[in-house]
């Protein structure tokens, strides 16, 4: 019998640096870096350039990712730092978390090494599109709330917890599709559409939703097909996944960041009415059936028959929160410790405000209450997918 839940398309290997403020004070005033110099869109070509970058992102607090014009850059950096090498991609990390859950899934793989055929899980059939072995690791910067960096004219305390990724990566950016994943799909409930936002030629993103939707032919009629957002390197690369493939989309999913970066306005995430009009304006740039949105504060489904969506919710914002609190080594009794907490009040009563709007069109979830001593910011995302897509299985 072949797998329920198939998930594509892109992963790679991560470098997780263990955040240390001494080492980056160090290279601020070793590169004379100047306050006035921070700025989130700076382009990356040098060491003191990514320094940068993640100066402006701890100020304004916000996670992202950005490329880097080489790889050198990253293992230049990464080298002053402890760090754990893991896997990345929404796919493979959506794979590894359910995977503790008991459920498993296919997966299409653009990079295959020995780190990739050690850490996915054992019983994942796959396919990758590259034929050889290649590595072209992501940087993970975690920072925590409150993490401080002072040196010359730069203080900065960073207001809540987040996650930087930095990449060079060529599998990725060029995203070949394997069509053999087709025949890994005939019997999938659900597919993960995920991976395209680091892209950077307009001529092979056309190619690849071409592929794409010859791979879909193989889906059952019933299918849910749920696509990841991601912060897309050309943003108007957005447009063209979500216009080709809305026809076969069943949900939308991203984040915060994401959110608003589509709108191009910062949000007030427990504003009800502001959230309200956000989606409804995001719905007619992208005209699919369900939006799904999570942040640390809560998970909506905003849409047709968002109630149903109410155990996947949860179970995704269980799953990420799990994570949140105890990273890469969670388990299942973990989960199940997290999925009984008590939600945060304010998040707890703007879910409520929502899902007493009107029409049926939202359903939200509030996110648990935890204050963990360490947190882990990377892969929530993926957690949160982990988390959502099995409860779509049919019972």
């Amino acid at each position: 019998m072949k797998e329920k839940i198939a998930l594509g398309f892109g992963n790679n290997i991560d470098y997780e640096i263990v955040w240390n403020a001494t080492v980056l004070e160090d290279l601020i005033y070793q590169y004379n870096i100047r306050r006035e110099e921070l700025d989130l869109n700076r382009p990356i070509n040098s060491e003191r350039d990514l320094v940068i970058s993640i100066l402006s992102f701890l100020e304004v607090g916000c996670g992202g990712e950005r490329f880097v014009s080489s790889s050198d850059i990253i293992e230049q950096f990464s080298q002053r730092f402890a760090k754990k090498i893991t896997l990345g991609g929404t796919s493979v990390r959506a794979a590894i978390a359910m995977r503790k859950l008991g459920f498993t899934s296919a997966l299409h793989l653009v990079t295959i090494n020995d780190h990739v055929r050690r850490l996915i899980p054992q019983d994942s059939p796959y396919v990758c599109s590259n034929a050889h072995d290649s590595s072209y690791p992501h940087l993970i910067v975690q920072f925590d709330k409150d993490a401080r960096l002072k040196a010359g004219n730069i203080e900065i305390r960073a207001a809540q917890a987040n996650r930087l990724i930095y990449h060079s990566d060529s599998d990725n950016i060029t995203m070949k599709l394997n069509e053999d994943f087709a025949e890994l799909i005939t019997e999938a409930e659900v597919l993960l559409v995920s991976g395209f936002n680091a892209m950077q030629s307009k001529a092979l993103l056309v190619d690849r939703m071409a592929s794409l939707l010859r791979i879909m032919e193989s889906l059952p009629e019933d299918a849910a097909v749920f696509c990841e957002d991601g912060g897309y390197y050309e943003p108007s690369f957005s447009q063209i996944v979500y216009h080709t493939l809305a026809p076969k989309l069943t949900i939308l999913s991203l984040n915060e960041d994401e959110l608003q970066g589509h709108l191009n306005a910062k949000l007030n995430l427990l504003d009800a009415s502001q959230i309200k009009e956000a989606l409804a304006v995001l719905q007619r740039h992208f005209p699919i059936p369900t939006i799904v949105v999570h942040t640390r504060h809560w998970a909506l489904a905003y849409g047709e028959d968002a109630t149903s969506l109410s155990q996947a919710l949860k179970a995704a914002v269980t799953l990420a929160t799990t994570r949140f609190c105890y990273g890469d080594n969670f388990t299942a009794e973990n989960y199940k410790v997290v999925e009984a907490l008590p939600p945060l009040e304010t998040s707890a009563i703007f879910a409520d405000m929502l899902n007493k709007l009107p029409g049926n069109r939202f359903c939200c979830v509030p996110v648990a209450h935890v204050e963990p001593t360490t947190a882990t910011t990377v892969g929530l995302g993926d957690a949160f997918v982990g988390g959502f897509l099995p409860a779509l299985l049919k019972k």
